[in-house]
């Protein structure tokens, strides 16, 4: 059985059961590993202290690791960790060579971009593969000025997990509002009860369909991504010219944003 553990025992909470002593082997031991894990990042090159790939994700776990056990286990040799370290440098160079010789093995291990809107439309497929939410998407648009899906033509998941936006120059088509922040004001969605004449976005995707005709119901209206629930459409959710939202008039109905129609 191992010893009794003693409580708020100083010696042992601060020393171990190491000589004082080695408390100067420790200062020996992180100095060296800390002036080879420098040597070595000087070797990856400034592209891998740039940006975080998933290669180089990878290799900043595999030399915190290294590093970090030899500084100060006394059972660990120096001289292995310093190997570790060689070879997980070594590998990040050959897997940097081959990801630029290779088109094959650059999309094994950086992946490929993933576009996430075309004209307007969020797809909710690609959005699952990049494993992000449509408010991930908003709050990062929000970041770039983009103030309704209409005004974006492409949105790309880079693969250093940047997005890459490109919008229309001017006279954007309305679309799907993504201010202020659906958490702070949700977008009014369309009822039966609304008489609305005015192009409509899916609540879900954000694509742009015309008006109901004339005595077609709403309800009958789905969109192709399969949602059934519709905000009016807006050029520019922050234009002065808007109308309140329906809360803050004390009512329900009403006319959509930024586009006319009656009650």
């Amino acid at each position: 059985m191992s010893a009794e553990i003693v409580p708020f025992d100083w010696g042992r909470m601060f020393l171990g059961d190491v000589p004082p002593l080695f408390l100067l082997e420790v200062v020996f031991r992180t100095a060296l590993m800390f002036l080879w894990l420098v040597f070595l990042l000087r070797v990856t090159g400034k592209r891998g202290l740039a940006q975080l790939s998933p290669l180089e994700l990878a290799i900043v776990i595999g030399l915190g690791s290294a590093a970090g056990d030899p500084m100060f286990y006394p059972e660990v040799p120096l001289l292995h960790g310093m190997l570790v370290l060689a070879l997980v440098v070594g590998l990040q160079r050959l897997l940097s060579y081959l990801v630029i010789h290779s088109e094959r093995v650059e999309t094994f291990v950086e992946g490929t971009p993933i576009e996430l809107v075309r004209d307007g439309v969020l797809s909710r497929q690609a959005m699952a593969r990049a494993n992000l939410s449509r408010e991930d998407v908003f709050e990062r648009l929000r970041a770039q000025g983009v103030r309704q899906l209409g005004q974006v033509q492409r949105l790309y998941f880079e693969q250093d997990g940047a997005l890459t936006v490109f919008t229309h120059a001017s006279d954007p088509p309305p679309g799907l509002a993504v201010v202020p922040p659906w958490d702070l004001e949700p977008p009014r969605e369309l009822s039966p009860a609304d008489d609305y004449r005015g192009p409509m976005a899916c609540l879900n995707c954000g694509a742009v369909r015309p008006a109901p005709a004339p005595g077609e119901p709403l309800a009958s209206i789905s969109c192709t991504c399969g949602g059934t629930r519709w905000t009016p459409a807006t050029a520019d959710p922050l234009s002065p010219g808007e109308p309140p939202a329906p809360e803050e008039r004390g009512e329900g109905g009403g006319r959509g944003p930024g586009v006319p129609g009656t009650r």
